[in-house]
């Protein structure tokens, strides 16, 4: 076809909408353009090919045999664009890949793992791959390249970074069984005076906000010892008279086994901000978009509400 390539498929989409109804009308409808603008495409077909494509002059509609032989080809065509886009919609689609995720220990431990399972179990194609790392080492891992997204409390925007709020945490206080507050259902800041703490290393964002909150209510709280493993904090108050302030969704296990009592405090400040730090002007692919997709959902938030 001489000149074919350089015809619009719309062209083809108003011959082909007005052979189907031999109404000028209609197709124009069909289109939403005017019945003119239905007649002047027509001729503007048969004046590029310099043939009769309608029988003009009969009280019915009736196309040529050039004409028919257009409408066959005309049907090709649309068939072949229509089977382009759904085939690029599908691979848009598709998710299927590895994801290499960085995390803060107690995210990455307590928060992700039942998501990731349900994820995994709608596409199963998807390889999910975590690095449990510090604070810091979370955002220099996504900055690198080395993971596609990294999961933080407190997220930051940085330089080459973007910080998105996913969900919050309560922040609950926990003593073992044996402690005097053991038996407390809700405490407030005030009674924590000079309480054994065990705390957060000093360069968590967790602890410089704890510290900060403390402060604001005036509350003093010397650390026993730190650490920046949620997990050994949470072994060193199980065996001794100390207390602690941890998420709430960390504490899961030790509540069903009884090994450790969680209190809730008694202040507005206790909710700790969990994000996701992804580099900026960098697409990502399928798989990540519709893993945090789901992680956006409020069904997502409510889940970690009730846990």
């Amino acid at each position: 076809m001489l000149g074919a390539p350089s015809m619009q498929i719309s062209l083809f989409k108003v011959f082909s909408d007005l052979a189907e109804t031999a109404s000028f009308s209609q197709a124009a409808r069909r289109n939403d353009i005017t019945q003119s603008a239905v007649s002047q495409q027509i001729k503007s077909l048969e004046s590029r090919f310099n043939i009769r494509l309608i029988e003009r002059g009969k009280k019915n509609f009736a196309l040529t045999p050039a004409g028919q032989v257009f409408l066959g080809a005309a049907r090709e065509i649309l068939a072949v664009a229509e089977s382009i886009d759904v085939r690029l919609r599908e691979l848009r689609e598709v998710v299927s890949g590895n994801l290499h995720l960085a995390a803060i220990l107690s995210v990455g431990l307590h928060d992700l793992p039942p998501y990731m399972r349900q994820f995994l179990r709608l596409h199963p194609q998807v390889k999910i791959h975590t690095d449990y790392l510090r604070s810091s080492e979370v955002y220099s891992s996504v900055l690198e390249g080395r993971a596609d997204a990294g999961f933080v409390a407190y997220p930051v925007v940085r330089r080459g970074l973007k910080a998105e709020v996913l969900w919050r945490d309560r922040l609950v206080l926990i003593c073992s069984p044996s402690h005097h507050l053991a038996r407390r259902v809700r405490v407030p800041l005030s009674e924590l005076n000079g309480e054994k703490f065990i705390a957060f290393a000093a360069d968590l964002p967790t602890r410089r906000a704890l510290d900060r909150a403390l402060r604001a209510a005036k509350i003093r709280l010397w650390p026993e010892q730190e650490f920046d493993n949620i997990e050994t904090v949470k072994r060193t108050v199980e065996i001794g008279e100390a207390i602690s302030i941890l998420p709430e969704t960390t504490l899961v296990n030790e509540q069903r086994a009884g090994s450790l009592i969680t209190i809730e405090i008694d202040s507005e400040d206790m909710w700790r901000p969990v994000g996701v730090i992804t580099r900026r002007n960098r697409a990502g692919t399928p798989a990540l978009h519709r893993f945090l997709d789901g992680l956006r959902k409020p069904s997502f938030n409510a889940k970690l509400a009730k846990s």
